[in-house]
């Protein structure tokens, strides 16, 4: 009976361990395209837009792809980004984000700081333990893995900290190298538990963004999504001078309006608006309104339009064009760029190959190809290069 008894465990423990071994391996990808969709748009590329495309530099301010457990150096038929699809989208630079927390029920108009979705998928995607209780570990993690992506790369993917970077990458673009940079930063600055010492090892770790909060309320900022929506705490305004010195790029995207307006007032630096949209072409409580787009320009800064309903209000690469003229029309061609949003749990009409639409869209509302230049790339790496040289 014993014999039995043992064989029935063993058994039972042989099953466990084949569910789980069957869980962690499949259940991170499922979660992946649960959150990261596409649904087609209609698109007619014209010739005209494709020989263009492959002459551009395309840079892009904000993707989360690194949030999830994917293979970047391999195409993947899960979510928006991977290396070999920004390399056929013609991208020169991929600003990659760090989020590390995420609330319950997360939604645009209000949630609280008391619950979080990122722990679960630390665990299930068997992340180093040391990020199941640490937000600065887990944006650490996401810098090893952005360097491991690089080195495994061949050259492929390159890691950007310095302007040098920048110039060696374009120059190398120039001569027919389809190098593309991947430059760090963070969305919320909770990763810093509360501690501003912390901010310069991140710095040190390969960021050079930060937004100040993500979709709730932190101990330095107020956010748009967040229960209070104040502004700048004493924190925070430490925050943002420490960030000046150090050269890392202060971006305002989910910050409150009490925020921003406080950002705008003591900023030195050029600041960014990584992704979103403008309130004039779609009234959405996180995009920004015609006296805020002034102020970023002011500070010599830019604003990268996204693909997704909230930002555009559709997923057309029609309204993100809209969205983009009106920024020129208000402030000037030199102050928009891009910034899809790509794999930061939202759904587009295309991926990362195909961001010719947005080329496409472009021309066919009157821009010259000068303009679609500085749009699709050429603003937002003048004002990277710029915003990483510490004073």
């Amino acid at each position: 009976m014993k014999k039995w008894v043992l064989i029935g465990l063993a058994l039972v423990v042989a099953v466990l361990i084949v569910a789980g071994v069957r869980f962690f391996a499949t259940t991170p990808g499922k979660i992946d395209r649960s959150q990261n969709k596409i649904e087609p748009v209609p698109l007619s590329i014209t010739p005209a837009a494709q020989a263009l495309q492959s002459t551009l530099d395309v840079a892009d301010m904000h993707a989360d792809s690194l949030l999830w457990k994917r293979e970047l150096l391999t195409r993947s038929d899960r979510g928006h980004i991977d290396l070999p699809r920004l390399i056929e989208g013609h991208y020169a630079l991929q600003v990659f984000s760090s989020v590390t927390k995420s609330p319950q029920g997360q939604n645009y108009d209000s949630n609280g700081a008391d619950s979080d979705t990122i722990t679960n998928l630390a665990i299930i995607d068997l992340q180093p333990p040391r990020t199941w209780t640490s937000l600065l570990e887990r944006s650490l993690w996401h810098a090893e893995k952005l360097r491991s992506f690089a080195e495994r790369s061949g050259g492929r993917l390159r890691l950007i900290r310095a302007p040098s970077d920048i110039d060696r990458l374009l120059a190398d673009r120039k001569n027919g190298d389809q190098a593309v940079g991947g430059m760090l930063s963070i969305e919320g600055l909770q990763d810093i538990e509360g501690n501003i010492a912390n901010l310069d090892v991140l710095c040190a770790a390969g960021f050079r963004m930060a937004g100040l909060a993500h979709f709730f309320d932190n101990d330095v900022a107020g956010s748009m999504h967040g229960v209070g929506k104040g502004g700048l705490t004493p924190l925070g305004r430490q925050v943002v001078r420490r960030m000046e010195t150090l050269g890392m790029i202060v971006d305002l995207a989910h910050a409150s309006h009490a925020t921003v307006a406080e950002v705008l007032a003591m900023a030195t630096r050029p600041l960014v608006f990584s992704h979103g949209g403008v309130q004039a072409t779609c009234k959405v409580n996180r995009n920004l309104t015609d006296e805020e787009i002034t102020g970023v320009a002011k500070t010599g800064g830019v604003i990268g339009i996204g693909y997704w309903k909230g930002a555009i209000c559709s997923t057309d690469p029609k309204d993100a064009a809209r969205a983009i003229a009106h920024v020129r029309d208000l402030v000037g061609i030199d102050h928009v760029g891009l910034g899809s949003d790509f794999d930061g749990s939202t759904t587009t009409g295309f991926d990362a190959s195909q961001v010719v639409a947005v080329t496409q869209a472009l021309l066919n509302i009157g821009f010259s190809e000068t303009d679609i230049r500085k749009v699709t790339g050429g603003n937002v790496l003048r004002v990277l290069r710029a915003g990483i040289v510490p004073p």
